[in-house]
């Protein structure tokens, strides 16, 4: 019969609206202020630790609520910022050193719709409050870098090849200058430099009695090179972040030498920037074995070795030559021992390094290596009012293993305590090092009581909107006008459904979007009835003309949506920031109006009408 969906298609948009509802209920729930801990390297997050904590607030006599095991560590709840930002102090100081414990907000969201994978959207920092940085990536440094690797390339290589030169140095005007004797050493060494490093560019020079071999990054190298310092900071940043708790960072390369870091919630600001400010490396070395470790904590330190401290404190003396170093390492993972089933962490060389580790294991089976972490931290300190920034340097050996057997680009790290510890390592090798010092040159900070009174005024402008829209649509189109509403509201719902679904960020810019899909969702509604009235006025039955007003109407409809989601996707790839938030927003809403607007209003229609004879329709 005319205007009458089968059984099948109510049911779907009945299910689909229920879906709908259950995924977009979390964002009624709101936040906690709450302190997320986790456990720095090789200190236990157990249940004595969990225990310690519960004990210290109770003490204390600071309210908390829920204390929960997650995916980073152990959240506690708290009902107000102020008892928050007492138990951090009390927490980090009952721990010690050996946890980060980071303020951070929880939803609220009960545990049978988390059950579900229910779960918030994410608030923007202009609806959340936090920090905005603008970092700078210093390329100089990057190449720098970059020449420094191949002046111990070139050592290593001329020495494996018994070619005798004077000197292998960077240039302070750029490249690695190699002074040679004769011009046929040179010539030797510039043909077996070539054959190991295509991508080199040389140049000859002499001044007396000396000749000079001068290699230079091509352009090609230079911009690979700038191009993977970005991509690695951005790698290392997104693992530092894990440090402060935040669930939702925004971090993102804008132009060729930029970085920008956005952490909604973060109120910590200062640690925020030590954290993303600090530059850190990894080496690799050799055990000294031949020299007294006592002798050297005592003061007489071997020329050829340096004195170190392990993780509990030991002194541990290895030697100087560094074999490689974290930006050698294509890829870390934590695994399984296949031995004896113990915590280990798989490591994948790039070729050089592969090769140069391949020779030292070859020549010292049955010997310890070291895994050495160096880290630069930016403090502030706060001196007579002013504050002070100072760099502190951390350097700690952080795993030591035996040697079974020779190997090159892959071998495993063991004799690790646990697979978190393995976990963690893994993390730190793939991206514990910034490929080049990076600088804050713009920060901003945005209030929470800011991002709250940009949530109210957003919601209030969205409910204003609605109404009107609402008042508008019921009194033009009467019962028409009611059903639209309806679909209208669905369509809110649905929107708000989708975008926690994908776990999407709304930003104020967001809002908007919304507002303006609320006019946009009821302009196919009246694209529609505007034709059912056309329909009428040229004689058609109510039944054909609410038939032929859907039908007719839709590729009209069709081409107006398709048209605004071009211009969507197109602010979506070339925008940044605000601009790619009502993007996604616009995007999301356009969809789901075409559904509500064409198959929803249709339903609550033809259960109205469809079916049964009618003389006229209130529309």
């Amino acid at each position: 019969m005319m205007n009458q969906y089968p059984l099948w298609k109510n049911l779907l948009i009945v299910a689909v609206l229920i879906v709908s509802v259950f995924y977009a209920l979390p964002n009624l729930y709101g936040e906690d202020p709450a302190l997320q801990i986790s456990s720095s390297r090789s200190a236990p997050l157990d249940e004595a630790a969990q225990a310690r904590v519960q004990e210290a607030l109770k003490r204390t006599g600071i309210p908390f609520g829920a204390t929960e095991k997650v995916a980073n560590g152990l959240l506690v709840r708290f009902n107000d910022t102020g008892s928050q930002l007492k138990a951090k102090d009390l927490i980090s100081e009952t721990l010690g050193d050996g946890y980060v414990v980071a303020l951070n907000l929880a939803p609220k969201t009960p545990g049978w719709l988390t059950a579900l994978g229910a779960a918030p959207m994410y608030l923007g920092l202009d609806l959340r409050g936090g920090v905005h940085f603008q970092m700078l990536v210093d390329m100089n440094a990057a190449m720098r870098q970059a020449e420094e690797r191949y002046v111990n390339d070139f050592r290593t290589l001329l020495r494996n090849e018994k070619l005798r030169y004077l000197t292998v140095i960077r240039k302070t005007t750029g490249g690695v200058e190699v002074k040679f004797r004769t011009a046929e050493e040179r010539d030797k060494a510039r043909e077996v430099i070539r054959k190991e490093n295509p991508t080199l560019e040389f140049k000859d020079s002499q001044q007396g009695d000396e000749f000079y071999l001068l290699a230079s990054i091509n352009d090609q190298e230079q911009r690979e090179t700038r191009r993977f310092a970005v991509q690695q900071n951005i790698t290392a940043l997104r693992n530092r972040v894990n440090e402060l708790g935040v669930s939702e960072p925004i971090i993102q390369q804008q132009g060729q030498d930029r970085i920008v870091v956005q952490l909604p919630g973060v109120q910590d600001t200062v640690r925020a920037k030590e954290i993303l400010g600090g530059t850190a490396t990894l080496e690799f070395r050799m055990v000294d074995q031949e020299n007294n470790v006592q002798e050297a904590v005592a003061g007489s330190v071997p020329i050829n070795a340096k004195l170190y401290k392990e993780r509990n404190g030991s002194p541990i003396l290895l030697q100087k030559r560094v074999i490689v170093t974290g930006n050698d390492i294509t890829h870390a993972a934590s695994t399984i021992d296949s031995e004896n089933g113990g915590a280990a962490v798989s490591i994948r060389l790039n070729g050089k390094a592969g090769n140069v580790m391949g020779s030292i294991t070859k020549d010292n089976v049955g010997k310890p290596m070291a895994v050495v972490f160096i880290e630069t931290r930016v403090e502030t300190t706060n001196i007579n009012g002013t504050a002070v920034k100072t760099r502190k340097q951390v350097e700690e050996v952080i795993n030591v293993a035996v040697i079974r057997s020779a190997f090159s680009n892959n071998f495993q790290i063991t004799g690790l305590d646990s697979p978190n510890e393995a976990r963690d390592l893994a993390l730190l090798l793939r991206a514990g090092a910034l490929a080049a010092p990076m600088e804050i040159v713009e920060e901003r900070t945005i209030g929470p009581s800011l991002g709250q009174d940009n949530i109210d005024q957003g919601m209030y402008s969205a409910i204003v909107s609605l109404i009107v829209v609402a008042i508008f649509m019921g009194g033009y189109y009467r019962v028409f006008g009611l059903v639209a509403n309806i679909g209208l509201a669905f369509n809110m719902v649905m929107l708000i459904a989708v975008m926690s679904l994908l776990q999407a960020t709304l930003t104020l810019p967001g809002i908007a979007a919304m507002v303006l899909t609320m006019g946009m969702a009821v302009d196919a509604n009246v694209l529609i009835y505007e034709r059912i009235r056309e329909e009428l006025r040229n004689g058609n039955t109510p039944q054909a003309s609410i038939h032929a007003g859907f039908e007719r109407a839709f590729a009209t409809i069709m081409d107006s949506n398709v048209t605004t989601i071009i211009a969507g996707a197109m602010l979506f790839i070339f925008g940044t920031g605000p601009v790619k938030g009502f993007a996604v927003v616009l995007i999301i809403g356009i969809l789901t109006s075409m559904f509500t607007a064409v198959t929803v209003s249709r339903g609550i229609i033809n259960l109205a009408y469809g079916g049964r004879k009618i003389t006229r329709l209130s529309v």
